[in-house]
């Protein structure tokens, strides 16, 4: 049986002020000793199966420390994990080593089943800039142990920085080879740009199946997360580097726009109640901060990670504020509903944060990691135009009103990264685009998919079209793969890994393209 939402609304309307309730509820339990939670007493005994199957990760690292994660789930594709429904007090420790012979800081942490047994452990107060070992323990059974970093302290001048960029992972269409590479990588973070997991039902004659039909509750997104929390490429990944994690779309539902879906004639609080479940589920399965804990169907996922005063992260939300797409979301001619200042991708506040932000910001590089192009890339040869409505072309008065502040505020090297189109671009991002002459005021660099997609090609049938159409795009192909960035305070480099194909097994690593920007020319120089 499907476990309801907790707590479950009393009537079709949304009560936010229980979901608060019940966030604050959660976030006191950690504090709890032993005597029990909400009258319960708390579960000693070692479970009947080895609980740890969906791994452990950590995210978010800060210069003192990071968030460590796991989740119980002995039997992972129930959808309570196969846990009995009490509280669970999970050990945690933190090593300077790798043999856990210097346990640097340990504890405890209680998992309710309200919140599926996910565990989420804040460390602190560890030395900034280095690497350390975590794992997890219940009645006896021990986690796989993982690794992860602080970053360096605000003041300092870091001298490098090197992480890879993800995206959209499709279990079903191919396997999650470009992990199995990345992990050879030497890396201090992974940063993921949405799609970790795709809401559509399961599909015969693919490379692998989803389980169920297209998910709706809270359990059937527990256990889509558990599928692909499963492949142990990814599981691997997540072990072994801190993440940084933002969503799109199919963490939800395809192409939503704020409580708006896609689909005619859905309900909207129904919509909101699918909403809610996908965000609990979003944030039982990822490394998140308590910041981050969903209140209903709301969720606070925007936020800053500075690397020293090397790099800024801006981690963006491009869906759960934004309008509805202008003109449906698929490819149109310019039009002035565009040019609609009602529109919007981030939502007011959103907005306000990322300009004050990238106006104060005394780091190197400014770094926005979000979802959709922000290149205005015309979709069409000759005279005839289409546009993608879903991406920041669709909502062109914030588009510019975003460019035009890189210019105003004098951000120093601003460089968006982006996912969700399954192809790779790179772009040079001109305050008009229909005057190139007047440069550039910023770099774009779009990540192909994990997966998505399934096998690809480096040159797309339109990519002569594609460039002549659109001069500012410097780079464009269509296979699977990943970007790995190495940022110093003289240079970006980011480079374009592609697998070939990843439908069976076995696929190589190509690098298909490499781009520097230089510190203080917003340009890019292949090579």
């Amino acid at each position: 049986m499907t476990p309801p939402l907790h707590p479950l609304p009393g009537s079709a309307r949304f009560d936010r002020r229980a979901f608060v309730t019940a966030g604050a509820a959660w976030l006191s339990v950690a504090a709890l000793s032993s005597q029990g939670v909400f009258g319960r007493p708390l579960l000693a005994a070692k479970p009947a199966a080895y609980p740890f199957t969906l791994g452990v990760a950590s995210g978010d690292p800060a210069p003192d420390g990071f968030v460590i994660w796991t989740r119980l789930a002995p039997r992972p594709f129930e959808p309570d994990g196969g846990m009995p429904p009490e509280p669970v007090e999970v050990s945690w420790e933190v090593s300077a080593d790798e043999k856990f012979t210097q346990v640097v800081r340990k504890g405890v942490q209680v998992a309710t089943p309200e919140w599926g047994h996910s565990v989420h452990v804040e460390i602190a107060g560890l030395a900034p800039d280095r690497w350390y070992w975590y794992r997890f323990t219940l009645g006896g059974d021990a986690s796989p142990a993982g690794r992860s970093r602080t970053f360096p302290r605000r003041e300092a001048d870091a001298g490098k920085l090197r992480f890879a960029v993800a995206s959209c992972q499709h279990f079903e269409q191919g396997l999650f080879t470009a992990y199995e590479h990345m992990a050879r990588e030497e890396l201090d973070a992974v940063v993921f740009l949405g799609d970790y997991i795709y809401e559509y039902k399961g599909q015969d004659k693919k490379a692998r199946k989803h389980l169920g039909g297209e998910i709706m509750t809270l359990g059937d997104y527990r256990v889509r997360y558990a599928q692909y929390r499963g492949d142990a490429a990814l599981a691997a990944m997540h072990a072994g580097v801190p993440w940084i994690l933002t969503w799109d779309d199919h963490e939800f539902d395809n192409n939503c726009a704020g409580d708006i879906s896609e689909e005619k004639g859905v309900d909207r609080e129904a919509f909101l109640r699918r909403r809610a479940a996908a965000y609990q589920a979003y944030y039982e399965h990822m490394p998140l901060r308590r910041a981050a804990l969903p209140k209903g169907p709301d969720m606070k996922l925007y936020r800053r990670v500075p690397f020293g005063r090397l790099a800024d992260f801006f981690v963006l939300d491009t869906r759960q504020y934004r309008t509805d797409q202008p003109l449906g979301d698929g490819h149109h001619p310019n039009h002035p509903d565009q040019l609609d200042p009602a529109g919007t991708l981030l939502g007011k506040e959103q907005r306000e944060w990322l300009f004050r932000g990238l106006t104060g910001s005394p780091s190197r590089w400014n770094v926005l990691a979000q979802q959709i192009m922000v290149g205005h890339v015309d979709r069409k040869a000759g005279p005839a135009e289409a546009f993608e409505m879903d991406q920041w072309p669709g909502y062109e008065f914030e588009r510019r009103n975003l460019l035009r502040h890189f210019r105003d505020a004098k951000v120093r090297n601003p460089v968006v990264l982006t996912g969700d189109i399954h192809t790779n671009w790179a772009n040079e991002l001109g305050l008009d685009f229909e005057r190139p002459e007047e440069g550039s005021v910023g770099v774009e660099f779009v990540g192909t998919s994990i997966s998505s997609g399934g096998d690809g090609t480096l040159a797309p049938k339109t990519l002569a079209d594609t460039y002549r159409e659109n001069p500012f795009v410097k780079f464009h192909s269509a296979e699977r793969g990943y970007l790995v960035c190495e940022v110093t305070p003289k240079a970006w480099r980011t480079d374009y890994r592609a697998v070939p194909f990843v439908t069976k097994p076995g696929a190589p690593v190509l690098t298909r393209a490499t781009f520097t920007v230089e510190d203080g020319a917003p340009v890019l120089r292949r090579g």
